[in-house]
């Protein structure tokens, strides 16, 4: 483990190799799984904020599953996640004409129609955020859907935290992932 500021970082952000795959994984990741995405409650107002924007770029059984419980629920563990069909598609997945599986919400943020690009939880998996008392763990979720993101990433030589800087930045800050930077350089050059 390393700290950094108020975060314990898993080093397996360091040691495994990592690169999405979306071609060959078809973004299984949005449709699989036992809950939904996780949110912040900030993040659960900006969806019912933005959903007007996206609506009619859901399906049928989304736009249903919205109406009844709305874009989240409370899962297990007392958190706000995204509301899914059944057990397990996202209610803001789309599916692209080569049967990838996308967010409408990146897809609305990369067109320039709105400013958020989706849930930070999404956006740094398969990077898992705990709170642990006063420190955020920075955990590897390891799922044998992303086999084809870590051969991918082993091909490429690719750590995880450097495919992840974008989300990283995006949650901690450049400054912390300048950090984090430093210290695999420093762990590289003493292995």
């Amino acid at each position: 483990m390393l700290q950094i500021d108020d975060t314990i970082i898993s080093l397996a952000l360091f040691e495994e190799k990592f690169v999405c795959n979306i071609e060959k994984c078809k973004g299984i990741c949005c449709i699989e799984g036992d809950a939904g995405a996780p949110l912040t409650d900030e993040e659960v107002r900006l969806i019912e904020e933005l959903l007007p924007t996206v609506w009619n770029e859901l399906t049928p059984q989304a736009q249903e599953v919205i109406n009844k419980q709305g874009v989240s629920y409370i899962d297990e563990e007392g958190e706000p996640v995204t509301s899914i069909i059944g057990n397990g598609e996202c209610v803001f997945t789309y599916f692209d004409e080569k049967g990838v599986c996308g967010c409408v919400f990146e897809r609305a943020y990369n067109d320039g129609r709105i400013a958020w690009k989706k849930p930070i939880s999404c956006h740094l998996y398969p990077v898992r955020l705990q709170k642990i008392h006063d420190f955020t763990a920075v955990n590897y979720h390891h799922w044998s859907v992303c086999d084809c993101a870590r051969l991918l990433g082993k091909q490429k030589g690719v750590p995880l935290y450097r495919f992840l800087k974008e989300p990283l930045v995006r949650r901690f800050g450049e400054k912390w992932w300048g950090q984090l930077d430093i210290a695999y350089k420093g762990m590289e050059r003493l292995s």
